[in-house]
């Protein structure tokens, strides 16, 4: 099992910048996929990026590709979303989550405690 935890998440004005960081616990977490999902209020949760085992392959939401990048850190059992050019469509609670196999649109078994990120126009 792994357990995630997220933080970074925060106000900031349109166009701004926020760096999400998930840190997991566990000694395998080079052997997860990683993902970030989020949900808006009244909407249903949805994908946003995931990156491979080994970081070699990423995967992006079309709303969010070229303005946000996945990352990790398998020394530091860590996960990133970097965020840049945000847009008031971006505010959401932001959920990393962890899978053995590809992450997908459901993502896997494990979740994060979420964190708000909140863009204001």
């Amino acid at each position: 099992q792994v357990q995630l935890v997220e933080s970074g998440g925060g106000l900031v004005q349109a166009g701004g910048s926020l760096r999400l960081s998930c840190a997991a616990s566990g000694r395998t977490f080079s052997s997860y996929y990683m993902g970030w999902f989020r949900q808006a209020p009244g909407k249903e949760r949805e994908f946003v990026a995931a990156i491979s085992w080994s970081g070699g392959s990423t995967y992006y939401a079309d709303s969010v590709k070229g303005r946000f990048t996945i990352s990790r850190d398998n020394v530091k059992n860590s996960v990133y979303l970097q965020m840049n050019s945000l847009k008031p469509e971006d505010t959401a609670v932001y959920y990393c989550n962890a899978n053995r196999e590809s992450i997908g649109t459901m993502g896997g078994p494990y979740w994060g405690q979420g964190t708000q990120v909140t863009v204001s126009s």
